[in-house]
Parts: structure tokens; sequence; C-alpha cells
């Protein structure tokens, strides 16, 4: 990779070679007022072992940088053959306001319209304040919806506090326009963002000087004065615009009604389908202990699987019963990598398990290999989340669990609804203050940044069901503070066949794997 860098009437040059720089920092003068820099870099085949890279992913890279980057021309050269170019612009002139009308085209049920600010303030209070510039264009339409959210540049597939506040600031303005004009027949539910968003474009473009990101990948951000600020801004902004454009209030209302309404008949028409079809099942009651959430907005609902009633009653105290509903695991699990159909479907909490899913067999196809390609449509849940103690009866469980899921409904991990809550180790307080360390890294690190006079209480963690139910909410159950791990295909597959070395039946291949492993578990074994 070749590195070119004009600043200060200077010229400067880096080379690199498999992440090493060869011949270090190289200057010159320049003559010339110049300013920018310049990437060269060529794939290393040793390193990318496919470099084959469809020229749709370098087109929508280009353009959504000339969305956020008003007035900048970004060229994309593809060489052709013989050494000839096809060279494609893309420019727009005043940025996400001209892409907003490009997208809405000439039938949009309102104008784009375009709103920015700039705010100040701090994610905690023991952090440093730093300023967030907010700009978005947006505009309602019936022909089609899109939204994008970007942060310094950078698209956020998944949002994050962007799409947070969003969320909350359109439902909030828009409800509450409905209640003003008295558009809600009477006992009416209020609409919902999925209504809203069905005919909604909207981009937004922001830049702040401190920015969070979820995680390596760069999609979402999690800065909570962003969040806070952006649904403050959408609220006001939005509030201002229905009242100076009452016309076009009056067609966002209309079609966000058309939207819910036709929403509802539809949920209705498939919930009457199914309760012909399978019959009324009331599984709170059907199930032992199963604890239901209200909402039946799929999109929202959750999942725990927790071991025990001890747990069970942790996290019902500290859940959110509008969307999170409990289904604990009593006993040990079978394991479904072993046994054959006939023995799995025997096992009354493996079928319970199914049947809370949404994915629940009747007793007639029992023996139907084929339950592993069930129809996603009858997922009851949008998060379907594994919550056992950080402790070896806990992850043998879970393992347990994943291997069920893994074996009978492989869809749900492929298709990214399952997830592993993570269960704070230590709870650590000093001066009015409590961290939680999650591995004996996080609590290495923690009484470090206290410092080596320091004389902090350290708690042991025993188990989901001594936690308080304060405790249990920003850990485990608050989808702002806790910490998931989304499942992917391949650490199932490995978790299992690790698995079915360790207890299965290949008695010569688990002495081979702890005469050459065991060592390095030596300190855990507990002996008395």
């Amino acid at each position: 990779m070749d590195v070119t860098v004009w600043r200060d009437g200077k010229k400067y040059d880096l080379h690199f070679e498999k992440g090493e720089n060869i011949g270090g920092l190289k200057s010159e003068e320049y003559a010339k007022k110049r300013t920018g820099s310049r990437i060269r870099w060529k794939p290393d085949l040793e390193v990318f072992t496919d470099t084959a890279i469809p020229p749709e992913y370098f087109q929508d890279v280009l353009k959504k940088q000339a969305v956020v980057n008003s007035g900048v021309t970004f060229r994309l050269r593809q060489e052709g053959e013989k050494g000839s170019f096809q060279e494609t612009e893309y420019y727009y002139e005043n940025g996400i306001r001209d892409y907003v009308a490009e997208l809405a085209g000439e039938e949009g049920l309102t104008l784009p319209e375009y709103i920015e600010a700039e705010r100040r303030g701090r994610d905690r209070e023991d952090m440093p304040e730093y300023k967030v510039k907010l700009s978005a264009a947006f505009c309602f339409s019936n022909k089609r919806n899109l939204i994008e959210y970007y942060h310094n540049s950078s698209f956020l597939e998944y949002g994050g506090a962007p799409e947070k506040a969003v969320r909350s600031a359109f439902v909030s303005a828009i409800d509450a326009l409905l209640r003003k004009q008295g558009k809600y027949q009477k006992n009416e539910a209020k609409v919902t963002f999925n209504d809203i968003q069905d005919c909604l474009i909207l981009v937004t473009n922001c830049f702040s000087t401190r920015t969070s990101y979820e995680n390596q990948t760069k999609k979402a951000i999690t800065n909570r004065f962003i969040q806070e600020a952006m649904t403050e801004f959408f609220k006001s902004k939005l509030e201002i615009y229905f009242i100076e454009n009452p016309k076009d209030a009056e067609k966002v209302m209309e079609q966000v009604l058309v939207n819910k309404r036709s929403r509802e008949t539809a949920e209705r028409t498939r919930q009457n389908m199914k309760k012909k079809l399978t019959g009324s099942v009331d599984l709170t009651s059907r199930i032992e202990k199963f604890v239901d959430c209200r909402t039946k907005d799929v999109s929202r609902r959750e999942i725990y699987i927790v071991e025990g009633d001890s747990a069970l009653g942790a996290c019902k105290q500290s859940r959110d019963a509008e969307f999170q509903g409990i289904m604990p695991v009593r006993g040990k699990i079978l394991n479904c990598l072993k046994a054959d159909y006939a023995r799995i479907f025997k096992s009354e909490i493996i079928t319970d398990l199914l049947k809370v899913l949404g994915c629940g067999v009747e007793v007639s196809d029992r023996h139907n290999k084929d339950i592993n390609t069930f129809d996603l449509e009858n997922l009851r849940w949008s998060k379907i989340i594994i919550c056992t103690d950080a402790d070896v009866d806990g992850y043998q469980i879970r393992t347990l669990i994943l291997t069920m899921i893994y074996r009978l409904v492989p869809s749900l991990i492929n298709q990214g609804y399952v997830y592993i809550a993570e269960s704070p180790l230590y709870e650590i307080g000093y001066k009015g203050k409590t961290w939680f360390a999650y591995t004996e890294k996080d609590k290495a690190d923690i009484l470090a940044e206290l410092g080596e006079g320091a004389r902090p209480s350290i708690q042991r963690s025993k188990g989901l069901g001594e936690n308080d139910p304060e405790m249990m909410w920003m850990t485990t159950m608050n989808p702002e503070t806790r910490r998931l791990i989304k499942v992917l295909p391949g650490d199932v597959r490995q978790t299992a066949e690790t698995f079915d070395l360790l207890l299965g039946d290949n008695l010569s291949g688990r002495k081979a794997h702890i005469s050459e492993n065991g060592w390095r578990y030596i300190d855990l074994i507990d002996v008395s």
C-alpha cells in the first residue's frame, strides 16, 4: 500500500508491505497549494485468498460517500478490456437533501424537508463533554420507504443510538398529532414505528467529536448523549414541521392510519387462520412456570431461557413485562446431539421449549425429522436469549440448549435469532460506585484502574437467583446496558463437536483429548 499526503506545503510518502512500514516516512517540499491524501493498495494474495470483489460493492460505497459529503465528486474507474476504463461519477450538490429527493421522485406525499442543529453534552457525568452536529432529510411517501443512518461519514447498517432516537421521536410526535386532531377511533391502539416506517424516507447524517461503536465492525453507535440529543432534536423539529405544514400533516396522518389499520387487519386474519388450523392454545396455562409478556408485537418480544426456579424468580422481578418472557429449564436437558428423535420428543423440557418458541410439533409428527425446516412465520419472538449462571453447570446447560436448537431448529441460529446473555462474575464496589466484571480480565482491569491503594469490596456472583432485581435489570435484562452475544452457526457447530467429544461415545477420542489438553485446566480442578 502506498500513501501520499499533501499538507503544510509538503508532500509525504509511506509504503507498507504485510502490515510493515518499508523505508520510513519520506517528505519533500511541494510548491503548489494542495491538501489531501491519496491511498493506493493492492491485496496481498497470501493474506486475501479471495479478491473477487463485485463492482457493486465499490459503487455502493462511493455513492454512500457522495451522499454524506455534499459537493464532493467521487469517481469510480473500472478497467475493462485492452486497458480501457469505464468511469462513473457520484455527486450530490446538497448531500442528503438531494438523495432523499431522488428516492422520493415526483410522487411523494410530501416534499423533502432538511433539518439540522448542534448540541453539546456527555454520555455520563464522569466522561468529558463533546459536540455533535445533527442533520437529517426526510419526506413521506406511499410508493416507497427507506431509512439510512450515517455517522462521521460512515454508514451505520444497524443504526444503534440514531435508530432508537428516530423510533422514539417519530412515534411520539405522530401519536401526539393524531390525538390532538382526534384521528383515533374509540379505544384504538396507538401507532407503532412500523406503521410510520412504511411511508417514511429518512436519511440522517451526524458528526461528533467522540463516538462509541457497538463493536469493531462499526455498524452501530452506542453514545447515550447522541441518542438523547437526537430524540429531542426530532421531537421538536417534527412538532414545528407539522404546525407549519398542516396539509402535509393531514396526508401523513391519513397514510400512517391506513398502514396501521391494514397491519391490524392482516394480523387478525392471520391469527384467526392460525386458530382454525391449530386450535386455541394457552401456553401460559399449559406449560409449567412459563411467564409470557404482554405485547403481541413479535418484533419486540424476547424470551429468556433460564435455569431453575431461583433464576426464574430473579428474572421475573427484574424484567420488563411488556416485551420480556421467561422460560425456566427444570433439571438437565437431554443431549440432543446423540439422542434419536423418538427419545428427544419424549423429553417434556424439550417439547415445552419448542412450543414456547413457536415450533412445537403435534404427537403425530414427532418422528418427522424435518422439524428443522419449520416456517419462521410461526416464531413468536424476535430474540431467544439463553441466560445461565456463570459457572461450570451453567455453561453445560447453555451448551445443551444450544445443541438442542442446533439439532432441531438450526434456522433460528442461521437467521440470527439466538443470543447468550453474559452475566457478571464479580460485583466491585468502591467509594459509592459499582463496577461489574464479566471476566477475570475485566476484574483485573478494574482493580488496576482503581490503583494499588484502593480497597474495594469484591463479591463473587453466586448465581442469577442471588442477584437483586436492580442488578439483574442493569446487567442482564435492560437492552440499553446488558451484554448479549449473538450466536453464529460456526460457534454452535464447533461447540457441538467439542461437546460430543467430551460427553459422547468416542471414548478413545476423549482420552486422547484429555491427555493432550488436560494440563491446561489443572488449576481449575476442584479436588478435596
